[in-house]
């Protein structure tokens, strides 16, 4: 029994494909190149896609017998903070994407659960879940400055870069703390 969509898809909305003029013969494709404003909340905690930044999609949509078979790339840009010196960083990002949508009575309903492969509604397809699987799973989690970031010193804040190579904090044992009160009061 065909499972019916959960929400009906807006094609005015950046991430929506029509695949109407994509013939629905095995084998056959079309190019899609657009740049569109990046979702909300594409990323992680200490790193993300700016919302609103441009996303370039370079994509392939070829027809298969299940539905339409989507490949290509996503470039755009990253902001975030260093995981180790709190430091900015942006840079830019190319992710490879591969991505099945399935027809609405193909046999992908019966032979696979309902999020492993993608749902058409229609002519229509919803990009967004595959460009943040593919944007996100590509973010690494702490992510670094630079490879080589010494981060901060964890006794006075300071980024260990703008440090002399001398520099040290006296270890004092904090059951010994009274006892050196003692001696700066003697002096």
């Amino acid at each position: 029994m065909p499972k019916s969509p959960q929400s009906h898809l807006d094609p005015r909305q950046p991430l929506v494909v029509d695949t109407t003029k994509l013939p629905r013969q095995p084998g056959a494709t079309r190019a899609l190149t657009r740049s569109i404003p990046a979702p909300k909340d594409l990323g992680l905690e200490l790193i993300r896609v700016p919302e609103g930044s441009e996303l370039d999609l370079d994509l392939v949509l070829t027809s298969v017998s299940e539905g339409v078979y989507v490949s290509g790339h996503v470039r755009g840009s990253l902001t975030g903070e260093c995981g180790r010196c709190l430091g900015e960083i942006s840079e830019s990002f190319d992710v490879s994407i591969a991505e099945l949508f399935a027809y609405a009575d193909s046999t992908t309903e019966e032979t696979t659960d309902e999020d492993e492969v993608g749902r058409m509604q229609g002519d229509l397809l919803d990009l967004e879940p595959a460009v943040r699987d593919a944007v996100v799973l590509m973010l690494p989690p702490n992510p670094l400055c630079r490879p080589d970031c010494p981060g901060l010193c964890p006794e006075c804040g300071v980024h260990f870069d703008d440090l002399p190579a001398d520099h040290s904090h006296e270890d004092v044992d904090p059951r010994w703390a009274a006892l050196r009160n003692l001696t700066n009061n003697e002096e």
